[in-house]
C-alpha cells in the first residue's frame, strides 16, 4: 500500500544509535516516543500532540556515554522524516509563527520552511539536567532537527526562572509555529520562484 504523501519512514542506525521514525504530519497527535530519556521523550511527545503529528519514535542509544549522540541523532532523524512528509512543499503555508506561554516563560518560534537551513538559537538554561536530560543538548536537537528538515528556525525563550517550563514552551512554540507552517493552502509552492 501506497504512504500519503504527508507520511515519511525513517531509519538511521549507527555506531552510536538505532533510531526509527513513523511520522504523518496530519495526524491526531497520537505520540508514541521512547529514547531512553524520560525529558526528551517528554518534549518529543509535547512536540507531536501540539503539531497534530501521529510520531512513532523508538531510539537506542549510547547512553552510557552520555545522551548527546542520541538527541543529536533524533533531530537528524526527525528532521528527515518532517522533509520526506512534507514532499515537494506545495499547497502549504510554508511560514509558522507561535508565542507560546508556559507559566512564568514564554517562547517564541518563528520558521519557513522554504530549504534552507538555518538556526537562530536564544535560550539559556542552568546547567543542571532537566530530569535525565542535559539542557545543553537542547540547542542540539533544534539544528540537527532545522538542518534535516532544511528549515529557517528561530527559537527564543523570552524569558522564564523554570527550566523544565523554559524547555516545554519552546517545544510547545516549535510545534505550534510547524502546525501552522504545514497548514493546507490548496495553491502551489508559495514562492516568486515557482520551487522551494
Amino acid at each position: 500500500m501506497r504512504k500519503a504523501m504527508s507520511e515519511s519512514n525513517i531509519e538511521r542506525k549507527t555506531t552510536e544509535t538505532d533510531i526509527g521514525v513513523a511520522l504523518n504530519i496530519y495526524g491526531a497527535g497520537n505520540a508514541d516516543v521512547d529514547t531512553g530519556i524520560g525529558f526528551f521523550d517528554h518534549m518529543l511527545t509535547a512536540l507531536a500532540v501540539h503539531a497534530g503529528w501521529d510520531l512513532s519514535l523508538r531510539a537506542k542509544g549510547d547512553l552510557y556515554v552520555d545522551g548527546h549522540h542520541t538527541v543529536e541523532d533524533v533531530g537528524i532523524a526527525l528532521g528527515r522524516a518532517l522533509k520526506e512528509a512534507l514532499a515537494g512543499k506545495s499547497g502549504v503555508a510554508r511560514y509558522g509563527y507561535f508565542t507560546l506561554p508556559m507559566d512564568e516563560s514564554l517562547a517564541t518560534v518563528s520558521l519557513d520552511l522554504a530549504g534552507r537551513a538555518y538556526l537562530v538559537f536564544d535560550a539559556d538554561f542552568r546547567p543542571e539536567p532537566i530530569g535525565e536530560l542535559d539542557p545543553a543538548l537542547i540547542v542540539e536537537f533544534f539544528r540537527a532537527f532545522a538542518f534535516n528538515a532544511e528549515m529557517t528556525l528561530h527559537a527564543r525563550v523570552v524569558y522564564g526562572v523554570n527550566d523544565h517550563h523554559k524547555a516545554e514552551a519552546l517545544f510547545k512554540a516549535l510545534a505550534h509555529a510547524l502546525r501552522n507552517a504545514a497548514a493546507k493552502t490548496g495553491g502551489g509552492v508559495l514562492s516568486s520562484k515557482g520551487v522551494l
